[in-house]
């Protein structure tokens, strides 16, 4: 893997981990990040985490990913999306699902080969 590339997907790891993992709940395991706070706006936060899952797959296309790849990002952001538009349910799944930390595991291992 090229520097450069590998240098662009830590930047799209340190995103996707503000968005899924970046904060904890005290005395657990728990993690969770922006997603899980935005989702607390009912339709609206969950929309708009949808933007995170739209620019990881633009940057998938760009590397070239193939479309199997694109379309299990996007699921991983649909079903993230659909859930979370359920009232507290949806607010439980977001901390547990973490796609933005899927997805970008998706494009490394694709790009790696594994």
């Amino acid at each position: 893997m090229k520097a450069d590339l590998k240098k662009e997907l830590e930047k799209l790891e340190s995103m996707a981990g503000w968005m899924d993992s970046r904060f904890s709940v005290p005395g657990t395991k728990i993690r969770f990040g922006f997603d899980a706070l935005l989702g607390l706006f009912p339709g609206i936060g969950d929309t708009l985490t949808l933007l995170t899952t739209a620019y990881l797959v633009g940057k998938a296309h760009s590397y070239g990913l193939p479309w199997h790849v694109k379309a299990r990002m996007i699921w991983n952001g649909f079903i993230d999306w659909l859930i979370g538009l359920v009232p507290l349910i949806g607010d439980i799944f977001d901390i547990g699902w973490k796609s933005n930390n899927r997805n970008v595991a998706l494009m490394r291992e694709h790009l790696r080969g594994d």
